[in-house]
């Protein structure tokens, strides 16, 4: 202690001659004399630098008087077992096998459209209607013509049946008849393509053609129908996923444009690769009862693909390297109430979720783990715990 007071006595009598002579340092400047200016300039740094000397002497004093005011404040936590859950986030879109553009399958002019935009309609409602060129008006001989056939060849058989006529009469009747069937069969095929049909129950998105115009077989769109009734997202899942998410993976979709979350599975994934982005399709299924889901809607996947039931998990934040690559935390040993010693320890992790990583070796259970402090600590120093 008496050492410490003589240094402080010499430090605040050093400071007092510097400040005595303050005048005599201006008078030194204002003599314009470059020899004593740089006279007075080598003393006070020789000063300076016994000042500081004397200052590191007496915080070096400080610290052997009072140890623990340069010890590195920490806190802690203690390592468990939990569950551990990792995820893969995908972005998908929302498709249907049901969104179509109906297209004639005759040309001719676009006689007359049933519906409206928005109606909901059912599976073989019609929707538009083709002018057939006058194929009506024949089918309608050919039917004429058909019964007369029948009628022919009915009597004819029962006249065979009696063993009356001959059998070429029989057969040529048979064969008249047959072939008028047949014709009036392929009539009505046509005939009916001037009929758009709806082929499954759905929504009139979009008339897109108009009464009057002409229109060309498989060429000219005349309207969108979209069912929202079986709908699906689609995403691209990278190959190294190709074993962990498969058909029935329970899988959480959330439209963030619409503040939804549900949970669904997977319906469906590809059996190809695509070489170009390394990447195979996967599908699922979502109900779509408000029907507020829509086509090309931007989804967002949540997929458990690991979960480990026991797992010690950290804070990736307090992980540090080494320069052989090696990871590595700080634990505490020789805890005594608020002190303790950092220990280095060498870890192996896994997978990582957030800021949390799962440990795979290093770490066991109880162990007491440097958190905010981590960073900062060296190994054996002693540090003090802090608790809020």
């Amino acid at each position: 202690m008496r050492k410490i007071i003589t240094l402080l006595t010499i430090t605040v009598l050093l400071t007092s001659c510097a400040d005595q002579k303050q005048e005599t340092t201006q008078e030194v400047i204002a003599s314009q004399n470059p020899e004593a200016i740089q006279e007075r300039r080598d003393k006070i740094v020789l000063q300076q630098q016994e000042i500081n000397t004397q200052i590191k002497s007496l915080d070096k004093a400080l610290a052997a008087l009072n140890p623990e005011k340069n010890m590195p404040l920490i806190t802690s936590f203690t390592a468990s077992k939990a569950v551990f859950k990792h995820y893969v986030e995908l972005q998908g879109s929302v498709e249907t096998d049901q969104n179509i553009l109906i297209t004639p399958e005759m040309g001719g002019i676009l006689n007359k459209v049933h519906v409206s935009k928005g109606q909901r309609v059912k599976k073989g409602q019609l929707l538009a209607s083709i002018d057939d060129g006058g194929m009506s008006q024949s089918l309608a001989q050919m039917q004429v013509q058909m019964v007369l056939a029948k009628t022919t060849f009915e009597r004819q058989e029962r006249l065979w049946n009696q063993n009356i006529g001959s059998e070429i009469q029989y057969l040529q009747a048979k064969t008249a008849y047959d072939g008028q069937v047949k014709a009036v069969n392929a009539m009505q095929q046509q005939v009916a393509k001037a009929s758009i049909k709806a082929p499954f129950s759905g929504t009139i998105d979009d008339i897109i053609t108009e009464k009057g115009n002409v229109v060309a077989p498989g060429l000219t769109p005349i309207l969108r129908i979209v069912s929202l009734e079986n709908m699906y997202v689609k995403a691209d899942v990278p190959e190294t996923y190709i074993t962990s998410i498969v058909e029935g993976k329970q899988v959480e979709v959330s439209f963030a444009v619409l503040g939804e979350t549900f949970l669904a599975t997977i319906s469906q994934t590809g059996s190809f690769i695509n070489p170009n982005n390394r990447t195979f399709k996967a599908e699922i299924n979502v109900a779509n009862k408000k029907k507020n889901i829509k086509p090309n809607l931007t989804a967002r996947l949540k997929i458990n693909d690991y979960t480990n039931n026991d797992a010690i998990v950290i804070p990736q934040s307090i992980i540090s390297e080494n320069a052989q690559g090696e990871q590595y935390i700080y634990v505490l040993k020789q805890i005594n109430k608020d002190k303790a010693v950092a220990s280095r320890v060498i870890i192996e992790t896994g997978k990582k979720q957030g800021n949390n990583i799962e440990v795979l070796s290093g770490l066991k259970e109880a162990d007491q783990i440097i958190e905010e402090g981590a960073r900062s600590v060296k190994d054996g120093q002693s540090v003090k715990i802090i608790t809020y």
